[in-house]
């Protein structure tokens, strides 16, 4: 079922994931959830991505799932593109949940190929259906997430099989290694195509990625202001002051990367005085006291806004 595009945004840029802000009960902190928004707007985000895995959109409920969407959209209010989560194993599901965020005002959606668990995936023809019915339910652009959580191999020949017969897929957030070639070889495949062949993890590979073609990237929502400064070098051309901003970043990008992942953006927004509370929702456990201690550390050394936007 090919079809040609409608003329519309072309989507580019760092669009980090925003953090699900909990109070210390951890219960929905809708107030701190705002401020977190602020916060990444003032940051330089060109955009922002919601309900993602590093928003802890797995241990939320359908009901908290609508409460955040309603009140982020709401809030950011035409401010900067939001990339919507939707995630779901169920085709029927993810096409409504698909079809909400849109309705909310969602510009992007974002979903992972369908698996559940550790074991149960479905094969390559039943993964490209299940795009096909998801855009068939709505008419704004999908990005399909790649992510290693999804234990799902997506050649680069499969992702493009699926934007030539599908008209909304146009958007990819590659994480698996190696991404760089990846990339490449999808653009290569696939051409105009491709509106948005992004990279993830926490821009861990985001130099390399930027020179295979990338256009966009998503990483952790603390230091926007950091990655804006390694992709605007890149984007005016000007790739060695790219290369050193990316090397005078890395140790943080690694530290979360590697050490404090998910909470990485909720202790540096809490240090810095955008949200009351870093809490992680059970059974995500705290960050060590060590891990913590050496990620302000490093950030200190970098002043990102973070630690003064407050």
């Amino acid at each position: 079922m090919s079809a040609t595009p409608t003329a519309r945004r072309s989507y580019r840029g760092v669009f980090p994931v925003a953090p699900t802000i909990f109070d210390d009960s951890g219960a929905l902190d809708l107030e701190g959830q705002r401020r977190c928004i602020d916060f990444m707007i003032d940051a330089g985000s060109h955009g922002i991505c919601i309900l993602a895995n590093f928003s802890e959109q797995f241990s939320l409920t359908d009901e908290e799932r609508e409460r955040v969407m309603g009140a982020v959209l709401d809030h950011v209010a035409g401010r900067v593109p939001v990339i919507v989560t939707t995630t779901h194993f169920g085709t029927r599901v993810c096409a409504e949940r698909s079809r909400r965020a849109q309705a909310a005002g969602a510009s992007l959606v974002m979903i992972m190929p369908p698996y559940h668990g550790a074991t149960v995936r479905v094969p390559e023809r039943a993964i490209v259906e299940f795009f096909a019915s998801v855009s068939a339910a709505i008419s704004i652009p999908i990005m399909i997430q790649d992510a290693p959580v999804a234990g799902t191999i997506l050649p680069a020949e499969l992702l493009a099989e699926i934007a030539r017969q599908t008209a909304n897929v146009r958007y990819f957030k590659l994480e698996v290694p190696p991404v760089a070639n990846k990339l490449a070889a999808l653009i290569g495949l696939a051409g105009d195509l491709i509106e948005g062949p992004w990279d993830g993890e926490e821009g861990i590979t985001l130099l390399a990625d930027l020179e295979a073609g990338a256009t966009g990237t998503m990483t952790g929502g603390g230091y926007p202001d950091g990655i804006r400064r390694i992709y605007d070098a890149f984007a005016d051309g000007r790739h060695d002051d790219a290369a050193a901003a990316y090397a005078r970043w890395l140790p943080l990008i690694n530290f979360e990367n590697r050490q404090c992942g998910l909470a990485t953006a909720k202790i540096l927004m809490k240090e810095g005085g955008v949200i009351r509370s870093d809490t992680v929702r059970l059974p995500v456990q705290p960050v060590h006291a060590r891990q913590r201690a050496g990620l302000l550390a490093i950030a200190r050394t970098l002043d990102p806004l973070v630690l003064r936007w407050a």
